[in-house]
């Protein structure tokens, strides 16, 4: 039997970007779309994130998600979806926040 984790509609994020969108403001999706290793979130999470920087949900926690929220802020100005690649390779993994040896990879994009 699977384990499915299940969010009702108050806590998932796709939902509550959905809910952003209808309020009129800006909204950008960072979505985990691959992982080596040790990863702090699966494949597939998301984290919304409105131009005032407001966000819910979760790609990776800690300094990462900073990073993610400062770039999703100029996805959403400028339309330009974003790869994003963090880990302990990286020279600034331990600054964000990815010691626990794992690689993940971020896809950020402006909805709407």
């Amino acid at each position: 039997m699977e384990n499915i984790a299940h969010l009702d509609e108050s806590r998932d994020p796709l939902i509550i970007a959905e809910n952003w969108i209808k309020d009129g403001r800006d909204v950008a999706v960072a979505t985990v779309v691959e992982t080596w290793g040790s990863a702090p979130r699966p494949v597939g999470s998301h984290l919304v994130i409105d131009a005032e920087g407001n966000f819910h949900g979760s790609v990776s926690g800690g300094c990462v998600e900073g990073a993610v929220i400062a770039e999703a802020a100029d996805v959403i100005e400028t339309g330009k979806p974003r790869m994003l690649e963090f880990g302990v390779a990286d020279e600034t993994a331990w600054r964000v926040g990815l010691s626990c040896g794992g690689r993940i990879r971020v896809y950020v994009e402006r909805l709407g």
